[in-house]
This record gives structure tokens, C-alpha cells and sequence, in this order.
């Protein structure tokens, strides 16, 4: 038996005696709870904060400019006789 052929046995082994094991239940088990306990958080997703934020930038960039054209109508208006 080759190197090769006696560590992929070996992996085989392991994973069989891990499927057959009670950390395979006790990872199903943790997993759920994490997935329970998150989705009290009241978390939103990566694509959610993204949108988000390009939102927020659109935003703040037409505020910039209202208050931009709002300095200049005062000052037209200043200006005016």
C-alpha cells in the first residue's frame, strides 16, 4: 500500500467514525442553537447592510448638493437689490 492510498483509508476511517460519533450530533446540535440564538438578534444580512449603505451615500451626496443650491439662492437673494 503506497503513501497515498493509506492516508485517503486513513481520511475515510476518520470521517466514518465521525458520522457514526456523537460529535456529529453535538455539531447538528450547536449549529442549530447559533442559528436560533442569531436570528434573535434581529441581524440583517451582508447584501442588506450593503444596500444600505449605497443608499445612505445617495442620500447624504443630494443633501450636499440642496445645501449647496440653498447657499447659493441666499446669496442671490442677499445680492438682490
Amino acid at each position: 500500500m503506497d503513501m497515498n492510498n493509506f492516508f485517503t483509508d486513513l481520511q475515510s476511517k476518520i470521517n466514518q467514525a465521525i458520522e457514526n460519533s456523537p460529535a456529529k450530533d453535538i455539531e447538528k446540535n450547536v449549529k442549530s442553537m447559533m442559528t436560533q440564538g442569531f436570528s434573535k438578534l434581529d441581524l440583517v444580512t451582508r447584501e442588506e447592510f450593503d444596500i444600505q449603505a449605497q443608499v445612505l451615500a445617495k442620500t447624504r451626496a443630494k443633501l450636499e448638493a440642496l445645501e449647496a443650491r440653498l447657499v447659493e439662492l441666499e446669496t442671490r437673494l442677499n445680492v438682490a437689490p
